[in-house]
C-alpha cells in the first residue's frame, strides 16, 4: 500500500494486564477516507486495541503512526487535537445540556472578556457542523435529553467534526437503533467518507459490515486473524476468520415437542403505553416477539414481571391466576427476566463474578443461622464451567468481563433459580457470533427440558431462526401471533409497521 495512502498504522502494538495477554503483537492499517471495519468475538482484543489508539492506555509494545507522524497517546485529549476521536457505544452526552454546549464542551467560543462564552457564535457554529453533516432537523438550541439514540449519535459526529477529526471510531453505533436510524447515519457516514474521513467501525452485525465497510481486519484471541476488502469475502469466511473453525448452523433450533400452556397473559394493559395485549406460552415453546424500537414488547415484560404496574388484565401460570406486584412475586412464581440492558439493570457492574452470579442464589444455599461461603464458591465454579464464561477468578469485577461473558454470568444467575418461564430480552444483543451461538444453544437446552422462552429480539433473523410462534407488536398493541412456517422477514415488518393487523393464535 502506497505510503501516501495510509492514514493510521498500528504496528507490533502488544498490551498485558496481570495473568492476561489483551493484545499481542497487533498490526492494524486504515487508509486515507476508508471505512475500515474491526472485528472479531468479545474479548478478541478490539476494545483494548482501540482504548490504546484513543489514549485510554498506554501500549506495553509496538508504535502508532498517524497521518505520517507518531501519534502521541499520552492523553485522551491529546490524542483527540491530533485528529482521532472515538465514539463509545455507551454513550455519555450532557443530558441537560444544548446541542450546540454538547459539540463545543470545553472548547467554546469566547467573547474579548475572560472567561466568557459566546453563545450566539456557538449557535451558529453548531447549525453549520449540523448542516456540513446533512442533518438539518435538530436545532442547536434543543436540550440533548430530549434527543432519540440515534440523533445523540449524529451530535457526537458532529462534535468529532468539530474537532477536525480525521479519524472517526465508532463502537457498536447501531445496537440500540431502528432500521431508518440506521440508514441515517449510514448516510452521514458516506457522505463524511466523501469529505476524506476515515472510520473505524466495529460491529457484530455482520450484515452492517457488508453494506457499509471497504476493508475488514479480524482479532481473535488478542492477535491479528486476517484481513482483506469487504468485497472479497463472505459471511462464512468472516465468522471462520473470528472463531477459528466453521460454524455450520448459525441458529442450534430444535423441533420439540410442544407441551401445555405455563404462562397466559389476557386483556393485559398499563396506561399510556400497552394496551389489551394477549398471548399464550407453552412448555417447550420458544415464543418470539418482534416489532419496531419503541412497540411496547420490553414494556409487556417489565409488566408480567411486576416492574410496571398494570391497569388491567390478567396474568396466569399453570392455569392458574398469579397476581405480581413485584420481581419477588414473579421469581416465586417461577418466572425469570433477563433485562435488555444488561449493563444499566442487569449486573453490579462493581461487584465480582461471583456476587453477580450468586446474589439470588443465597437463599437456596443458607439458612438464616447458617451462611455457609464455601458451598457458594462451589456453586459459582460448577456454573462458570456450565455456561463456559471467561474469567481470570470469581473474584473479578464483572465490568472487566466481555459482553459475551457478561450475559452469560446473567444467565448463570438465573438459570440455577430453576424458573419454569424465561423471558430473554434481547439476550445477543451487543457480543460476537460465537457467543450468540453458545447463548442459542442454552435457549434449546431449556426449551428440551421443558421450560417455556419468551425471547424479544430486534434482529429478524434470529427471530426466524429461534422462534416456535412470533408475536408482534405495534405501538402497544399484539397485531399479529404467527407460526413461524412459511413467513419472512417482509410479513413480520407488514404488522410490525401497523400494515397488518390480523390475530390468529396457533397452538391454543
Amino acid at each position: 500500500m502506497p505510503e501516501e495512502n495510509v492514514l493510521l498504522k498500528m504496528e507490533h502494538i502488544t498490551k498485558k494486564f496481570p495473568g492476561v495477554v489483551a493484545v499481542n503483537n497487533m498490526t492494524f492499517t486504515v487508509k486515507k477516507g476508508e471505512i475500515h471495519a474491526l472485528i472479531g468475538e468479545n474479548g478478541a482484543g478490539k476494545s483494548t486495541l482501540m482504548k490504546i489508539l484513543s489514549g485510554v492506555y498506554h501500549a506495553d509494545e509496538g508504535e502508532i503512526t498517524f497521518d505520517g507522524k507518531p501519534l502521541i497517546t499520552s492523553s485522551i485529549n491529546g490524542v483527540l487535537r491530533q485528529g482521532i476521536s472515538m465514539i463509545y457505544q455507551e454513550l455519555n452526552p450532557l443530558n441537560e445540556m444544548t446541542v450546540a454546549e454538547n459539540i463545543y464542551c470545553n472548547k467554546e467560543p469566547g467573547r474579548k472578556l475572560p472567561f466568557a462564552v459566546d453563545y450566539k457564535m456557538m449557535f451558529q457554529n453548531a447549525e453549520k457542523q449540523l448542516k456540513e453533516i446533512g442533518v438539518e432537523n435538530i436545532s442547536p438550541r434543543e436540550r440533548v435529553g430530549r434527543l432519540s439514540l440515534a440523533q445523540k449519535q449524529l451530535i457526537e459526529i458532529a462534535k468529532a467534526i468539530a474537532n477536525d477529526s480525521k479519524l472517526i471510531i465508532m463502537d457498536e453505533p447501531t445496537s440500540s437503533l431502528t432500521e431508518s436510524e440506521v440508514g441515517l447515519l449510514f448516510d452521514v457516514i458516506r457522505r463524511l467518507q466523501k469529505r476524506g474521513v476515515s472510520f473505524i467501525y466495529i460491529s457484530h452485525k455482520l450484515d452492517e459490515i457488508f453494506t457499509i465497510t471497504d476493508h475488514v481486519t479480524v482479532m481473535r484471541d488478542a492477535e491479528y486473524a486476517g484481513d482483506a476488502p469487504t468485497r472479497e469475502l463472505d459471511e462464512n469466511q468472516l465468522i471462520r476468520m473470528m472463531i477459528g473453525r466453521e460454524l455450520t448452523n448459525v441458529y442450534p433450533k430444535e423441533e420439540l415437542p410442544i407441551g401445555e400452556v405455563s404462562l397466559e397473559v389476557k386483556g393485559l394493559t398499563c396506561s399510556g403505553i400497552i394496551s389489551d395485549v394477549n398471548f399464550a406460552a407453552h412448555r417447550g415453546e420458544i415464543v418470539g416477539f418482534a416489532g419496531l424500537v419503541g412497540a411496547g414488547r420490553t414494556e409487556v415484560m417489565e409488566t408480567i414481571f411486576g416492574l410496571r404496574k398494570k391497569s388491567a388484565g390478567k396474568v396466569y401460570v399453570n392455569g392458574k391466576e398469579v397476581r405480581i406486584d413485584c420481581p419477588r412475586d414473579a421469581i416465586s412464581n417461577g418466572l425469570a427476566l433477563l433485562t435488555e440492558d444488561r449493563r444499566g439493570t442487569g449486573l453490579y457492574l462493581d461487584s465480582s463474578v461471583m456476587d453477580n452470579i450468586m446474589i439470588l442464589a443465597w437463599n437456596k444455599i443458607c439458612s438464616p443461622a447458617m451462611v455457609r461461603p464455601a458451598k457458594g464458591r462451589k456453586v459459582c465454579y460448577e456454573k462458570i464451567s456450565e455456561f463456559s464464561i471467561k474469567t481470570s477468578d470469581i473474584e473479578q469485577p464483572v465490568n472487566q468481563l466481555s459482553g459475551g461473558n457478561q450475559q452469560k454470568c446473567l444467565f448463570a444467575r438465573w438459570m440455577q433459580m430453576g424458573p419454569e418461564i424465561l423471558i430473554l430480552d434481547e439476550p445477543t444483543r451487543g457480543i460476537d457470533v460465537g457467543s450468540k451461538y453458545e447463548i442459542y444453544k442454552r435457549i434449546t437446552e431449556s426449551a428440551r427440558a421443558g421450560k417455556t422462552i419468551i425471547m424479544i429480539s430486534s434482529e429478524l433473523p434470529e427471530i426466524l431462526g429461534m422462534s416456535d410462534r412470533i408475536v408482534v407488536m405495534h405501538e402497544g398493541q399484539v397485531t399479529g401471533i404467527l407460526d413461524n412456517k412459511d413467513i419472512d422477514q417482509d410479513i413480520i415488518m407488514k404488522y410490525a409497521t401497523g400494515l397488518m393487523d390480523h390475530k390468529e393464535a396457533s397452538h391454543e
